[in-house]
């Protein structure tokens, strides 16, 4: 199973970046402990923070992989763009958080994207990209 993940703007500092809320740990470095849990998967991994790069890999792998899961950093609150996007391609598309945005300031509470993914996981630190990955474990066991 190929699984494409999607981390949007700012969390090429995840690690360095508000640890209290974040976290100490790198995605890189927790991409590795993802590679090693779940070996049956194909992962790729791709961050930008850039809008229509975003856009343009959800339209590569939106055909050809069998599952995204996409934080879209402060985008999943403001862009249309991401949103249809996601509508617009076959691939399950699983939204994540590493924060429990719901616990934040209110202007993260609305997600623009969450109405074109499958489903969203919230507020379990970077093991939000784990329980999206069981998720799609489960389905293929199906």
């Amino acid at each position: 199973m190929k699984i494409q993940i999607i981390n949007g703007p700012n969390l090429n500092l995840l690690g360095k970046r508000e640890t209290s809320i974040y976290g100490s740990q790198s995605f890189d470095e927790y991409f590795i402990t993802l590679q090693k849990r779940f070996p049956s998967f194909e992962l790729a991994y791709y961050q930008s923070n850039v809008e229509g790069e975003i856009v343009n890999k959800l339209h590569e792998v939106g055909f050809s992989f069998d599952g995204i899961i996409i934080n879209a950093g402060a985008y999943t609150h403001t862009s249309i763009a991401i949103h249809d996007a996601i509508g617009g391609i076959k691939t399950p598309t699983v939204e994540v958080h590493i924060s429990n945005v719901y616990a934040r300031e209110e202007y993260r509470h609305k997600s623009l994207i969450t109405s074109k993914c499958i489903g969203m996981m919230t507020g379990f630190g970077l093991e939000s990209y784990a329980l999206a990955l069981e998720y799609f474990k489960q389905k293929t066991a199906l």
